[in-house]
């Protein structure tokens, strides 16, 4: 882990985030503001709020209910999430 200053980091910013991004725990530390780690959104981060999270839910269910949307095979599912199913029960990535 490598801890620096915002004036280091604002100094050498791409520096700092490639590391980051190649697995580093970089932290900010600032005496006004606390600490911060930095770390790089993967896939599974989403970048919507709760509020909006639960309310496309919400209008997910709903439509649900009222019969609108398409329906899927459990094969079909698994390909829209990158799971292809091989032959020999094994789970790859597409």
């Amino acid at each position: 882990m490598i801890v620096i200053s915002i004036r280091e980091f604002r100094d050498r910013q791409t520096h700092y985030l490639t590391r980051a991004g190649n697995g580093e725990n970089v932290v900010l530390k600032s005496r006004a503001a606390g600490s911060f780690k930095i770390v790089p959104i993967t896939e599974d981060d989403t970048l919507m709020s709760k509020e909006d999270f639960f309310a496309k839910i919400e209008r997910s269910l709903q439509a649900a209910k009222e019969g609108k949307g398409k329906k899927y095979t459990l094969e079909e599912l698994r390909i829209r999430m990158g799971l292809l199913i091989t032959t020999d029960n094994t789970t790859r990535s597409r």
